[in-house]
């Protein structure tokens, strides 16, 4: 694959004519009606109602909620992952260093397999259960971080009907013993295995902490990836001074975190050909615009959902249609990488000379 740009039409006819194409598949007929904006896109092949696509989380547990989130506007649903772990030969539980219950749970010991809300051939009774009711894509989730029952689970969930799959990569690496060079080969080796072994496109979900990540995603694509996902968000433990324990928390994301998102959205989008995911922290239609505008195709949506309903995609799609057509727009390609690295006036913002110039603004 190639590294050249998808760069938007720059004629307004041809704009026209892809806007159109995009919501029925001909030519362009006339003017969108002042209330109707095409908020129809690509992503990982597959032509999407909008650019709005719900991450993997419990949103699609329920078939009556996963029928809100369409009906709200959403263009794609992401499963719950399927872990990694569910998959292999159950791992040792550890040695407890000193007495206790045996029910206490140990600090980062794996769940029972029965622990797990849904188990493989419940996860894809699901897909087929998602599939006959839903008309947009379903998209799995596999969660893991090695190579390993990756390949043959995959093929499965495609012939349960998904229309894509999503790998997870989730790893913490404390072994001082690990280079870099080999987490990221394991991650290179499992990709090329699913995307052989699979028809279906398959998007990757890194997390941000990787030395040279333009390079990586280069290489993802390069082992046949269709899609990034920018980014996975690690869950801190905290620690609890007053009973000297490390104790799991679950935090949603906030705001603030779409804007390490749109740096590499922005810096990434110019370079690849790979679909774009932005998924963290967007909240508003003000904060979509802005992934788009810096390159993603879409937007996952998690924290929002849990935290005000299936509804809030509904506000968020009625926001971006006003957002278009208050600057003129008539589709999502007509702005989708605007203020990317290569486009915008200012590519400097998004590299070390933003860094040096903030710095420089404060004063004592």
């Amino acid at each position: 694959m190639g590294l050249n740009a998808r760069a938007p039409a720059n004629n307004c006819t041809v704009k026209a004519k892809s806007c159109a194409a995009g919501a029925t598949g001909g030519e362009h007929s006339g003017p969108n009606p002042a209330n109707s904006m095409n908020l129809a896109v690509d992503y990982l092949g597959l032509r999407l109602q909008s650019p709005f696509v719900i991450g993997a989380s419990p949103c699609c547990d329920n078939v009556t909620v996963a029928r809100q989130l369409e009906e709200g506007g959403a263009g794609a649903v992401v499963m719950r992952s399927m872990f990694e772990e569910q998959l292999e030969p159950a791992p040792p539980r550890p040695v407890r260093r000193e007495p206790s219950d045996p029910d206490d749970e140990v600090p980062g010991e794996y769940p029972d397999r029965a622990d797990y809300q849904v188990s493989p051939d419940q996860y894809l009774r699901r897909i087929e259960l998602l599939k006959r009711n839903l008309s947009i894509p379903v998209i799995a989730s596999l969660n893991g971080h090695q190579p390993g029952a990756w390949v043959d689970y995959a093929m499965r969930v495609e012939r349960a009907g998904a229309d894509a799959i999503e790998l997870n990569f989730y790893q913490v690496v404390t072994d001082p013993a690990v280079d870099a060079e080999q987490v990221e080969g394991e991650m290179l080796k499992v990709v090329g295995l699913v995307t052989d072994a699979v028809k279906i496109p398959v998007a990757v979900k890194l997390a941000p902490f990787h030395a040279a990540l333009a390079q990586l995603a280069v290489a993802l694509e390069l082992e046949g990836a269709a899609g990034l996902v920018l980014f996975n968000r690690f869950y801190q433990p905290d620690v609890n001074v007053e009973e000297l324990t490390v104790q799991p928390l679950l935090r949603l994301s906030d705001p603030q975190e779409l804007l390490l998102r749109l740096r590499w959205l922005a810096i990434l989008s110019p370079q690849v050909r790979l679909s774009l995911a932005a998924s963290g922290g967007v909240y508003t239609a003000t904060g979509a615009v802005k992934a788009l505008l810096t390159g993603a195709h879409v937007v996952q949506l998690v924290s929002a959902v849990l935290k005000h309903g299936p509804k809030i995609v509904g506000t968020l799609t009625y926001g971006l249609e006003q957002w278009m057509r208050e600057h003129g727009y008539e589709c999502v390609a007509d702005f989708r990488g605007r203020l990317n690295s290569r486009r915008s006036q200012d590519a400097g913002a998004f590299e070390r000379a933003n860094y040096i110039r903030t710095l420089q603004t404060w004063r004592v």
